[in-house]
């Protein structure tokens, strides 16, 4: 055997173990890839049944919205018909309201005034603040 050929083998014998290290981890490798393989699956057939519930729960949300829309509407009516109506009393019944409300009240205050031993209008003829303006003087 020549030099060559010794060389040669100790190269393809270095080469083998080469191989041999690298195939380890190269099995590993795939044995990691067929582990998630196994797992996306698994997450792919669990998630059917998980979308089709998110599908019927936005369905039973949407059906819940439209009736929140319509008891909006309804409000947002009744609100406008409430608003028109105390319009339409206050243009109406305000003012002879308003009125009738004065005169009871200078009513009141005249027949207090006239129990207490004074003249319904006395208390009008006020000059200052306190003191009483008499009948007979100007």
């Amino acid at each position: 055997m020549s030099a060559g050929q010794i060389a040669a083998l100790i190269a393809a014998g270095a080469f083998v173990v080469l191989v041999l290290l690298l195939a380890v981890p190269l099995l590993k490798l795939g044995r990691t890839l067929d582990e998630a393989t196994v797992a996306i699956r698994k997450a792919h057939e669990g998630s059917a049944p998980l979308l089709d519930n998110a599908q019927t729960t936005l369905h039973q949300v949407n059906t819940q919205l439209e009736r929140v829309d319509g008891i909006t509407s309804s409000a947002r009516t009744v609100t406008s018909n409430v608003s028109v109506l105390t319009s339409l009393f206050t243009a109406t019944l305000g003012g002879p309201l308003v009125r009738a409300a004065a005169f009871s009240y200078g009513l009141n205050k005249a027949v207090k005034a006239r129990r207490a031993g004074r003249d319904a209008g006395a208390h009008s003829l006020r000059t200052r603040p306190g003191r009483l303006r008499r009948r007979g003087k100007k």
